[in-house]
């Protein structure tokens, strides 16, 4: 039997409170019908005897507290499921908006999944190459890994996320040769856009059509003008789709989504709506928890083939990286990427800040049998060769050019090679892991090989010569 009330007590933003909803659940979808016959979608927040409080999927702008009803459907949001997922672009709510048929389920699945247990997780050790340079070779992603992108407002990490979307694959390492560089085919990317505009909508579908990437991807594309709680569902949808493609088809997935501030302002402001206590700058103080809840879904499960890949995009208020959103992002996972607002005006792409940027796994992905075996000692050294470079480029602003010592001068003119031949690369540029090493080297041998101390003298001999 279905539970019906036309009893609403208030309207506030978008939430309805509303008395006879004895025997409603919470998360329950809620229907609610106008006296013109429109129909609206919503959920249930709270309940506390018969009083319910509702979450609308979309505004509440018409609803009449006098003639509107409410029905309860007895049912969660779910996500439909098949195989023929891959490849098709639908909305927040999961409605596909490509023009494509309705997915003809072999699954119904609840979008409020659980984190992985951490006694049922499997140790993240396998290279995921992407193409990018400062990604693969200094932070490096691993299959199971969570990895941020640390932003900011004007900076290209919608490119960055494209880009690393299309190219991104796990790789079947033989002879660590060009030729034995094979794709593994069981690999697919689920891309969550969060409260993005038309125009970032239309960049980030063309793209992935344009370069054939679509095939194996499943797009969702929430827009800034619906509704905050469908951002509140839009990730929840794309990591139940992972799980999906993951542990179910055995799939490698990488799932990225953009913009993670602003699902982080939509919880914000239900929370105001809500009237709830805020914590730091508004945020509800279980921004932690929530965040969490979304993060900890990404990792590798003993005894399954399948595993979830996450890099969450997030753009830092002021570039401030102690602000709530990337201070907390920081705490649930290993390590960051950060783009730097200097580089980008020197028009490099991607300005990915080395120093600022760490993966906590990359140790764990590269070496023997993973990547190669001198691209631990390449990396440390490529590291302090640049840090040493930035010590030097201040000092040459304090007391000049002509005030530093022959290999000071080698170390700064280090840094700008670094930056413009290393770091610097097109967006067409998709570069194999064993490019990118070869141009770490090609760099490194402007010094005497005295310098290089963190390379084992076999490799300096093998790579350096």
């Amino acid at each position: 039997m279905v539970l019906e009330t036309t009893d609403i007590k208030s309207i506030t933003g978008p939430l309805l409170l509303v008395s006879g909803a004895r025997g409603a659940k919470y998360e329950e979808l809620v229907e609610i019908v106008l006296s013109n016959n429109e129909h609206r979608l919503g959920r249930v927040l709270e309940i506390n005897e018969d009083l319910a409080l509702i979450q609308l999927f979309e505004e509440s702008r018409g609803i009449s507290i006098n003639n509107a009803k409410v029905r309860f459907l007895n049912k969660t949001v779910t996500l439909s499921v098949s195989k023929n997922i891959l490849g098709r672009v639908f909305d927040g709510l999961a409605r596909p908006i490509d023009g494509g048929p309705e997915i003809l389920p072999e699954d119904r699945l609840e979008i409020n999944g659980n984190p992985i247990n951490p006694a049922a997780r499997a140790y993240p050790k396998e290279f995921i190459q992407t193409g990018i340079s400062t990604v693969d070779g200094l932070n490096t992603l691993v299959r199971g890994q969570k990895l941020p992108i640390f932003s900011g407002f004007g900076l290209p990490h919608k490119e960055l996320a494209t880009q690393i979307a299309r190219q991104a694959t796990v790789l079947k390492l033989e002879n660590i040769t060009e030729k034995s560089l094979k794709r593994d085919d069981e690999f697919a990317v689920v891309f969550a856009a969060i409260g993005i505009t038309f125009e970032e909508s239309n960049f980030f579908i063309s793209e992935f059509r344009k370069t054939g990437a679509l095939s194996r991807s499943v797009l969702f594309i929430n827009l800034a003008d619906d509704p905050a709680i469908e951002r509140i569902a839009t990730p929840r949808l794309a990591l139940t789709c992972a799980e999906y493609l993951a542990f179910t088809l055995d799939m490698h997935v990488l799932v990225i989504m953009s913009d993670i501030t602003n699902y982080c302002e939509a919880l914000r402001e239900i929370s105001s709506a809500r009237k709830e206590v805020p914590g730091r700058r508004g945020y509800p103080g279980y921004l932690y928890t929530d965040l969490s809840t979304l993060y900890e879904r990404a990792g590798r499960i003993k005894g399954k083939k399948g595993s979830i890949t996450l890099m969450p995009v997030l753009s830092m208020p002021e570039d401030d990286k102690t602000h709530p959103i990337p201070d907390l992002t920081g705490y649930i996972t290993e390590g960051q990427i950060v783009l730097n607002r200097d580089l980008h005006r020197k028009g490099i792409y991607p300005p990915v800040d080395v120093m600022s940027s760490l993966s906590r796994l990359r140790d764990k992905g590269i070496g023997k049998d993973k990547t190669r075996e001198d691209h631990p000692d390449w990396a440390n050294q490529l590291f302090a060769c640049y840090a040493r470079g930035k010590e030097v480029e201040e000092l040459a602003i304090v007391l000049g050019e002509a005030a530093l010592s022959d290999i000071d001068k080698i170390y700064l003119k280090f840094v700008n090679e670094f930056e413009n031949n290393f770091v610097n690369q097109s967006l067409s540029d998709n570069r194999t892991i064993i490019q990118t090493l070869e141009i770490g080297y090609k760099l490194l041998k402007m010094f005497p090989q005295e310098e290089l101390k963190r390379i084992r003298p076999e490799f300096k001999e093998k790579y350096l010569k």
